[in-house]
């Protein structure tokens, strides 16, 4: 499944209201309960924020990937969080991270949960795309800009 496809106007956030990681979690698994996407927050918090003790998934550069696979998430699901001014995330590179991708997989959906995350890792090595995320004004230009990678 490629990326785009997992991304909806519906779970992109900008920009986020939370200013500390565990409150830019909560916020994201908010948006994805609210879109439809997840039944319980409570589960995916505690799965996320117990990944987050094994190694910080910010992976430095700005980008933040916190992500699980619970039970009771049908598909791979995303949302995606901005924050210009940059929230500390325990970073690799000890900076403050601006957009954020929240994954939820099933448990026996490691393949599409590697390929998300190895696609996302691509993207975060190009400064200009990334750039052009965070300065989006919407949820539908941030949409536009990945359906713009796949060429749809």
């Amino acid at each position: 499944m490629a990326l785009f496809e997992a991304i909806d106007e519906k779970t992109v956030k900008i920009p986020l209201k939370s200013k500390t990681k565990d409150k830019v979690i909560k916020e994201l698994l908010t948006i994805l309960k609210d879109a439809g996407k997840l039944k319980d927050v409570k589960t995916a918090q505690k799965a996320i924020l117990e990944r987050e003790e094994l190694a910080s998934t910010g992976l430095g550069g700005g980008i933040a990937i916190p992500h699980a696979k619970i039970p009771g998430v049908e598909r791979l699901t995303i949302a995606i969080g901005l924050s210009p001014k940059g929230i500390d995330f325990d970073s690799l590179d000890g900076q403050p991270s601006t957009i954020f991708f929240l994954i939820l997989a099933a448990p026996d959906q490691t393949g599409p949960h590697l390929e998300t995350l190895t696609e996302i890792a691509k993207i975060s090595r190009d400064s200009s795309f990334c750039d052009k995320i965070l300065h989006a004004g919407s949820a539908a230009e941030v949409v536009a800009l990945f359906r713009s990678l796949s060429g749809s």
